[in-house]
Order: structure tokens, then sequence, then C-alpha cells
């Protein structure tokens, strides 16, 4: 009897045994991406079962592969489409292509379209027409991108938490005046390079937009203390990244203003704004100790000792500085270091061009900084591969030194 009931125990197929659910609680429990593509490869019934639970995608397809793609994908949520910079003489994503997106993933929350440069404001009419459900939208490098399309999108997208528009060189202050009517909720903003923008528009998206966590307007040179003073008032309680490299026209009113109402803010970009003083940084570590953990203030050609003492001596969860051609600067930075009680938190540290630092200030700044996992001291005459090692210096375990310009840069330093 045994024998002959052997056969039907070993042709018992998993499939009669589970049912969907059961099978979606088994894919639900695999983290990995190739697992879950695996899971896919079993038979044709788990593969239409990974496909329907699938949110996340990212494709090149043309119009015809778009519609088979939102057949099988029924429950995608995020859609990245964007070009890479190995293929930027192709355009990428059309306008026809966009307008089958907007009528075929009507619960699409995330959308990347960055350097897709034939899309026009045609077709981001119809993904604010038809993807009303979008949080997150990416057209960085869109390049024929107006504030008609854009704005179309704010219109029709009212849960848009993140917008990116780097390097859109069209838009321009109605932009900001609609993501502030319609935007509330936003969070994340990304408008580096465009250069059209001006106080009045920060004003106003002020006005409307107070959860701005992130905001990057680096390289807008027309934006100055007015706007920034604005923001910081109106999003004192949720600005988080605040990021203004080349900004020539902010001065130490903008930074004062941020001292006073900003006091979680965690990254500070102000690289390339000569105007600012030793008296508003001091400020700005005063108010922020506690979570300030990047500033970036290369070029700052007012910065001297007294800033760096203060934030060395306030700010113990920083975590990246750079204070790069700061030609100010000098051992005296560092003069409050290399006592037993006194810990910095620093991984990332740039001096690059301080030519007054010497092996001295870098002996102590090492006794400081156990975690530091980067320095970069190109074009420091005083610190060199050489003088490092007549003078006994220990670096960390694993930090990488930038004697000559040798090693690439932390994420954290662009």
């Amino acid at each position: 009897m045994s024998r002959t009931s052997q056969p039907e125990e070993s042709g018992a197929c998993i499939n009669n045994r589970l049912g969907d659910d059961e099978l979606r609680a088994v894919l639900s429990k695999l983290e990995e991406d190739k697992d879950k593509e695996v899971f896919g490869l079993v038979c044709k019934r788990w593969l239409h079962l990974q496909s329907t639970e699938r949110r996340k995608l990212c494709a090149r397809a043309g119009p015809h592969m778009l519609n088979r793609i939102a057949a099988r994908f029924t429950r995608l949520s995020e859609l990245d489409l964007s070009q890479s910079l190995s293929r930027s003489f192709y355009p990428g994503v059309t306008d026809s292509d966009l307008s089958v997106i907007a009528a075929a993933f009507t619960s699409l929350r995330l959308l990347n379209l960055h350097n897709c440069k034939g899309i026009t404001d045609k077709g981001l009419s119809a993904i604010g027409s038809g993807l009303p459900c979008l949080q997150s939208l990416d057209v960085s490098y869109c390049r024929k991108l107006t504030d008609k399309g854009l704005s179309s999108v704010a219109k029709g997208c009212h849960g848009l938490r993140a917008l990116h528009v780097m390097g859109c060189r069209f838009i321009t202050d109605s932009l900001l005046s609609a993501l502030s009517l319609n935007c509330n909720n936003l969070e994340e903003l990304g408008l580096q390079g465009c250069t059209n923008l001006t106080d009045s528009g920060l004003t106003v998206l002020a006005e409307g937009c107070k959860r701005l966590k992130h905001l990057d307007l680096n390289k807008c040179s027309n934006i100055g203390d007015i706007g920034i003073s604005n923001v910081s008032k109106a999003c004192s309680s949720s600005l988080r990244t605040l990021k203004l490299l080349d900004c020539y026209k902010i001065g130490d009113d903008s930074i004062l203003s941020l001292a006073k109402y900003c006091k979680n803010l965690e990254t500070l970009i102000i690289g390339g704004c000569r105007d600012l003083s030793d008296d508003a940084i001091k400020s700005l570590a005063f108010a922020c100790y506690g979570s300030l953990k990047n500033l970036r203030m290369d070029w700052c050609l007012k910065v001297s000792d007294t800033s760096l003492v203060c934030i060395f001596l306030m700010c113990r969860n920083l975590e990246v500085l750079d204070v790069g051609c700061c030609e100010e600067v000098t051992d005296s930075a560092f003069q409050g270091l290399g006592s037993e009680d006194c810990k910095l938190s620093l991984k990332v540290l740039r001096v690059s061009n301080c030519e007054k630092i010497t092996v001295d200030g870098m002996s102590k700044l090492l006794k400081s900084c156990e975690g530091l996992e980067y320095l970069d001291v190109r074009s420091c005459p005083h610190v060199t591969q050489l003088r490092c090692h007549e003078a006994g210096l220990q670096f960390p375990h694993g930090c990488k030194v930038n004697f000559t310009g040798s090693l690439v840069e932390p994420d954290l330093l662009r």
C-alpha cells in the first residue's frame, strides 16, 4: 500500500496547495529584487502574481511597449524612464509616450524623466491631467520645458511632494506661484541652475509651501537675502537641507535668518557666497549645534579661524565640512582640538587651497577625529605626503587622504 501511494505524494503540485493570497504572502517576504525576479521564473502563474504585485520599474520603452507594461504591471506606482549621461545623445521619452503613461498608469506616484530631452510642455500637460496621484516628478535637464507644462502638473497633481527641475533654464517665478497655490504638501524642490528665479518668486512659494524639507537653489544667481529670509520664516520647523552654491547675492542676513528660525537645519551649502562674515557663521553654529551635519562653505573668503573654532566647539554632530579656498584659515582654527575630551564626528573634511594650514594643525585635528574617512589637503604646501610622514601623522584606519587630486571625492561634497 505504501508503494502505491508514493507516486501520488511525489506528484503533488505546490500550485494545487497554495492559493494566490498565500503566494502573495511568500512574495512579500522577499526583500531583494533579484529574489523577486527568481520568484517569477517558477511558472506562468507565479510570473503573473509577481508582475501584478510589482510596484517599481526602470525601463526604456516606446508607446507599444508602454501599453504592454501597463497591462502586465497593473499595480505599478514608480516608473523610472530616465536617461543616463552615456545616452545623452538619445532624446528618450517623447510627448506621445507621456500621453500613453498618463492614460495607462493612472495610479502612478513617482515618475523619473531625468535627462529626457525630447519632452515638451505638451507631454507634461498630459501628465498633469492624467496622473492625479503623482507625488514625485523628476524632469531635470528636460531643457524644452517651460512654466506652462510644469504649471499644468502643479494644477493637476495636488499631492505632489517632490519636484526636480534642475537645469530647466526657462523656468521662472510663475512656476513657483503655481506650486504655492496648488501643492501645499511639497517637501522637496530642486531648482539648481534655474537662473530666472528671483526673491519675489521664493516669497510667493513660501506663502503656500510651508512644509519644505529640502530646497536646492544651487547656481540660482538672482536669489538674495529677501527670498531666503522669507523661506526661513515660513519653513522654520520643516527645513532640513538648503543648497545655495554660487548664489553670490546671499549675505549675512540669510544666514542670520536661518540661525533665528531653522534650528533643525542639517545640511547647508553656501560655497561661493563670498560676502558671509564670521559673525553670521558663528550665529549659525550656536543655533544649529545639535542638528548640523553637513556644512559646505568653500570660497567663503571672509571666513576665518574664528568661525571654525566655534564650529568645532559647538557642532559635535557635524560629519562633513568643506572650507576649501578659505584663505584666512590657519592652524589656529584647530587650537581647541587634540584633547581626550574633545571628540568630533567628522567623516569628511576638505581644506584644499588653505595655504596657511600646516601639519601641526592637522595633528591636532586627527587626535579629535578618529572616524575621519576622507581628508582633502590638495594645494596645501605645508601638508604634503612627505611632511605628514616626517611629522609621524597617524591617519585613522581606512581614511583616504587626497594630496594630489588622484582620489574621487565623496558624494557628500558634490
